[in-house]
């Protein structure tokens, strides 16, 4: 991977973690993983984009504007100079200026990772590719939840494992965070 590539870091926010009004199976752990992918991407000067999501539905139940809820996480909060996209639907791309904030920077390659696996991770994975965009998911620094379809309970690990194997078919090269961090020193 080159200078061509940038992170992109989706909807690590307060809601998704314990406390939150949305929280995730293992959202600090996946959150954790973000953050050491940041810090390297920080430190190799390689682009970083934050993707924010404000829930304007009237009857949304997370990621109220002006709420604590609706912040970037902690672990991987923007610094000065990093970009921020501030979204309303699941696919980041949608009504937001990062395809052309891409475009611009000459980006190419993608590196995605953030919360919901089954929701804005994938819609944004596959509207990048639709774009022309190489990408990668980085599987441990994503995060989901148990969901239900006619009363029966899919748990959140094969909610995860089934859409990034959807993913990896043909949307998106699957790495680890070790994984990426030692393809990128190459």
């Amino acid at each position: 991977m080159t200078t061509k590539t940038a992170l992109i870091l989706i909807d690590i926010q307060n809601d998704y973690f314990k406390g939150g009004a949305n929280p995730l199976t293992g959202s600090n752990e996946a959150s954790l993983e973000a953050k050491r992918i940041l810090q390297f991407f920080r430190e190799t000067n390689l682009t970083v984009i934050h993707v924010q999501h404000f829930s304007v539905r009237p009857d949304a139940t997370f990621f109220i504007p002006d709420t604590k809820g609706v912040e970037i996480h902690l672990n991987v909060q923007p610094r000065s100079g990093e970009m921020l996209i501030k979204k309303h639907f699941p696919n980041s791309f949608r009504e937001t200026g990062l395809l052309e904030h891409l475009k611009s920077n000459s980006i190419t390659n993608l590196v995605i990772c953030g919360m919901m696996t089954h929701m804005c991770v994938d819609a944004t994975i596959r509207a990048a590719k639709d774009f022309g965009f190489e990408c990668t998911i980085i599987s441990d620094a994503c995060a989901t939840k148990d969901l239900a379809l006619n009363n029966i309970t899919i748990k959140s690990n094969d909610v995860h494992q089934s859409f990034l194997a959807a993913l990896s078919y043909y949307y998106a090269e699957l790495l680890t965070t070790n994984e990426l961090i030692a393809e990128i020193r190459k």
